[in-house]
């Protein structure tokens, strides 16, 4: 396993070049580490169940570089989650939409998907060059979500091809879920930003 300095060009460029062949990439993000494949190959997506011994009925989050690609992995998106993009993104804020076919079940089984642009230029440095990628943390399942890239080589050295060291992440609280199907929003698990922040945020013009 290969770790290198995450906030250069080349470093970028040898993580495409993993992903692009079905390989796994940890690197640093708002909040902590992720263990990342291409959101569109399912058989990558489904090396990190295997990584983390993650159970498989438990979806991954999608990351995306900017809200204009959400629409690249969700289809009838409802108004409500681009009025909510436009306020929180980047940010701690995860909007659950109605799922692209052309996602493979293995990021999610469902007919949704979870989607969020990461406040972290690095990251979107890397889903800009790569597209969307699947992305959960960089640890075994149940353990300690990792700030550090030595944390996650002490978790995954030899369960996943690269690691992009960014320095210490500021770890903390999960982002807020969002559920945005129709026209009402369905809070499924509060994080950094409340529901209070959500609705006065809504309720006033950009």
């Amino acid at each position: 396993m290969t770790v290198l300095l995450s906030a250069n060009k080349e470093s970028i460029q040898v993580a495409l070049t993993i992903l692009q062949k079905g390989g796994l990439v940890a690197f640093p993000t708002d909040t902590v580490y992720g263990l990342g494949a291409l959101a569109f190959d399912g058989k990558a997506v489904e090396l990190i169940y295997a990584a983390k011994d993650r159970p498989v009925e438990k979806a991954i989050p999608v990351l995306i570089a900017d809200r204009e690609d959400m629409e690249k992995v969700g289809m009838n998106i409802p108004e409500i989650a681009y009025k909510l993009a436009s306020r929180f993104w980047p940010g701690p804020l995860t909007c659950i939409i109605p799922k692209h076919p052309t996602l493979p079940e293995s990021v999610s089984a469902t007919s949704t998907v979870g989607v969020r642009v990461p406040n972290h230029e690095g990251a979107r440095a890397l889903l800009r060059a790569a597209g969307p990628m699947a992305v959960t943390s960089a640890n075994i399942s149940g353990q300690q979500s990792p700030s550090t890239a030595e944390e996650v080589f002490a978790q995954l050295s030899g369960r996943i091809d690269l690691i992009l060291d960014g320095g210490k992440t500021r770890g903390g609280v999960p982002s807020t879920v969002v559920e945005c199907i129709g026209e009402e929003i369905n809070i499924l698990r509060e994080g950094p930003i409340s529901l209070d922040e959500i609705m006065l945020k809504l309720s006033s013009p950009i």
